[in-house]
């Protein structure tokens, strides 16, 4: 009796260990200040120019660029090549200068022009002073943490820290509902490829680009649009 008793505590305790490895979700760190492991130009097969790691931080500059490589004509946006993710919480951690403009991929797949016709983008942006800079009139689509021409972050949630500081985005991705968070708030929500979703997709600057969002799994990257960029802490969390 007592030897049952010992077996049965012990398949107990082995049951309670297991299984929070089975339900927990770990974090996978993309970039943790050291390595540019996994991460490559968009179709390419190694980091453009003017992309570096300084101080920890993953940075893209002009001045980075050496004069052997001004005649490079590949892409400049870069993707974490080493795995493609579907269902997904990814966080982020960046920083532009003043008239920045940037952006955070998902589902990104290759052999396009470029990111934009087929990624949903998080949209990165210095909204207080692009448009004097570039004498470019933004709509509420263009400005930080909307889903790029698709869905406009709420202006009530939403908190975004001046050029040269640093920001951090979120978002939480699953067929029933996608989460864009900004510094520790969420600032919009949608579903994806719902009658709202392809309304929209249909009717805007994604009429004539018939694969945008379509795929269900892809590659994360980031978009460089010009302007100096630096991102930390990229992690990702399967769902």
């Amino acid at each position: 009796m007592k030897k049952t008793i010992s077996l049965l505590a012990v398949l107990t305790l082995l049951a309670c260990t297991e299984s929070p490895k089975k339900k927990s979700n770990q974090w996978i760190t993309l970039f943790d200040g050291t390595s540019l492991e996994g991460w490559r130009a968009y179709n390419g097969d190694q980091m453009p120019p003017g992309w570096k790691i300084v101080d920890s931080i993953l940075t893209f500059t002009t001045a980075q660029i050496m004069e052997e490589d001004y005649d490079y004509t590949g892409s400049r946006d870069i993707i974490y090549g080493a795995e493609e993710f579907e269902n997904f919480e990814l966080y982020v951690e960046w920083n532009i200068p003043k008239g920045g403009n940037s952006g955070i991929f998902y589902h990104l797949k290759e052999g396009y022009d470029g990111p934009p016709v087929v990624a949903p983008e998080y949209q990165l942006l210095d909204d207080e002073n692009y448009e004097e800079i570039h004498n470019y009139e933004l709509k509420d689509w263009q400005l930080t943490a909307a889903d790029y021409a698709m869905h406009v972050p709420d202006t009530t949630q939403k908190v975004l820290y001046p050029t040269g500081q640093w920001n951090s985005s979120r978002i939480v991705f699953t067929p029933e509902n996608v989460e864009h968070w900004l510094n520790g708030k969420k600032v919009l929500s949608f579903v994806p490829w719902s009658e709202d979703w392809y309304k929209r997709r249909n009717s805007g600057k994604w009429n004539n680009a018939p694969d945008y969002g379509k795929y269900k799994t892809g590659y994360i990257g980031f978009q460089d649009h010009g302007s100096n960029l630096s991102f930390r802490n990229v992690k990702i969390k399967k769902l």
